[in-house]
């Protein structure tokens, strides 16, 4: 479906072709303006349209395999929401004739304008930061107590190992001097003797 076929499904809706035209083209300018700026457009059970940052990246060319340079860039992300994809995925039916039941938005959530969807983006932006510096520094934290643990436990094995080796060097009993013993003479009476 193209935006002139857009139009043709919605014009008896609203009221004729024009007026459908007009509002496709304003929700449209509205998303598309929103998302520049940085803002979040979330449409309950619909899904939501926000910028994405890109960093710089290397990739490489299909044709040649050459390693490219891309530089860091922005791009529009839209998330489906979850009456969405339960009606692509089958798990929900769509109706047969009338508009598809999309949650309708809660009270006092159209009322707010851009200032406050601006103040709440930077909020939750603000939370998400702190949240994930919070996470980091435990993981931090951890990692340095796993690693002063395996630490002290291999100093500790070695300090162990040393003071084996000493005790048993201390407990090795002293080999004794065996002297030889010379080979007894026979006497001369039993040489004498045997002859």
């Amino acid at each position: 479906m193209n935006k002139a076929q857009l139009v043709e499904a919605i014009a008896d809706k609203v009221g004729g072709r024009q007026d459908a035209a007009d509002a496709v083209d304003a929700v449209l300018d509205a998303i598309v303006r929103a998302v520049v700026a940085g803002d979040r457009v979330s449409v309950t059970g619909f899904g939501s349209f926000e910028k994405v940052e890109r960093p710089a990246r290397y990739a490489r060319n299909p044709q040649t395999g050459e390693r490219v340079r891309v530089k860091k860039t922005s791009v529009p992300r839209f998330r489906a929401g979850q009456g969405f994809k339960d009606l692509v995925s089958g798990a929900k039916k769509l109706p047969r004739g009338g508009e598809v039941s999309v949650k309708k938005a809660p009270k006092g959530s159209l009322s707010g304008g851009a200032a406050t969807t601006a103040r709440t983006t930077t909020k939750k932006a603000a939370a998400k930061k702190a949240t994930a510096k919070t996470a980091a520094a435990k993981k931090t934290v951890a990692k340095k107590a796993a690693t002063a643990k395996k630490t002290a436990a291999k100093k500790t094995s070695a300090a162990k190992k040393a003071t084996a080796k000493k005790t048993s060097a201390k407990k090795a009993p002293a080999k004794k001097a065996t002297a030889k013993k010379a080979p007894a003479k026979r006497s001369t009476r039993k040489r004498a003797a045997a002859r």
